[in-house]
């Protein structure tokens, strides 16, 4: 077959773009992968990014419509082009896409083979797909920026959040002691994952109490970026994947501020699918749409309170 099922816009704007239609299929090119999806996961904000619309991060580049959303994927590899020798027809993946690529709300994608990885042995497709990107970004930030180690102590901001709720696993599995903020009714879904502390956010100031942090993770950003110099102790570092920290202010707090955007990893989507199967990670979905309801779940991204990933269910194609 030379077309599939797939979500596309065709000019940019938010989820009212998003059309169930039929599309060209694509074929796998040299190093590439092409899998049939069975799951996909969205994220709130990816129709505001100018990767998404465009083949650059800064909006710069050559516009990309119509576009296909969502870069979590899990399915079943159905190609390989020439030179992948990772890859097998018929191997259970998952992986991240990168952002300047057509996602993974259709029927099929093509991959570069370096960003998958075997998929978790016994997880299914659906929760599989909610790992990749929230759980790579919670291990660059807290492994690769923060260099986080035993016995340190870590604030994770959004602690109930897709992000978040891998963050506050990751942080506990490397032997931190965690404190999170997160909204008074997600006190009890946080501690669960190995929070020591959960902090409302809506009720006294985090920073009156909590302090002598080592690492602060913030998904929030704006106040909640600016209010968490006081807590890190000096020679403590902030990462943030909302906005690129003050260098002013965190060489007055004798501290370190980075900022990043998360990056397809093979080998870290091989520790994180190890810590799963050791029952140390264990993937958090708020609830699963079928593909043709994926524009209406973007619309509820907008205003409900999620716990973990909204997953896009994606039958076999006939």
């Amino acid at each position: 077959m030379d077309t599939m099922h797939a979500v596309r816009a065709h000019s940019r704007g938010g989820p009212e773009r998003l059309t169930y239609e039929t599309a060209p299929r694509p074929r796998a090119a040299p190093d590439e992968v092409l899998v049939a999806v069975r799951a996909a996961s969205i994220t709130a904000d990816e129709l505001t990014w100018d990767a998404t619309w465009t083949d650059s991060f800064d909006g710069t580049g050559a516009d990309r419509t119509p576009i296909i959303p969502s870069h979590e994927v899990s399915g079943i590899a159905a190609a390989v082009g020439p030179g992948v020798t990772s890859v097998a027809v018929g191997d259970e993946v998952y992986g991240l896409i990168p952002f300047t690529r057509d996602g993974a709300a259709a029927e099929y994608v093509s991959v570069p083979a370096d960003a998958l990885a075997a998929k978790p042995a016994g997880l299914d497709h659906d929760r599989a797909a909610a790992v990749p990107l929230a759980a790579l970004t919670a291990w660059q930030a807290l492994v690769d920026h923060a260099s986080v180690k035993a016995g340190q102590h870590v604030l994770i901001h959004g602690a109930a959040g897709g992000v978040g709720s891998f963050a506050v696993q990751i942080a506990a599995a490397l032997g931190a002691r965690v404190t999170a903020t997160a909204a008074a009714r997600d006190r009890d879904f946080v501690t669960s994952l190995g929070a020591e502390r959960v902090l409302d956010y809506a009720g006294a100031r985090f920073e009156d109490q909590a302090g002598d942090v080592d690492v602060v993770l913030d998904l929030v950003g704006g106040r909640t970026q600016e209010r968490s110099w006081a807590v890190l102790r000096p020679g403590g570092v902030l990462v943030s994947i909302v906005s690129p920290p003050d260098p002013e202010r965190a060489a007055e707090h004798g501290a370190r501020g980075t900022f990043f955007i998360v990056e397809p990893s093979h080998d870290e989507l091989g520790s994180i699918a190890r810590l799963i199967e050791n029952g140390r990670l264990i993937p958090v979905v708020d609830h699963v749409v079928e593909l043709a309801d994926t524009r209406e779940a973007y619309e509820t991204l907008r205003g409900e309170h999620q716990r973990g990933k909204v997953v896009i269910h994606v039958p076999a194609a006939p």
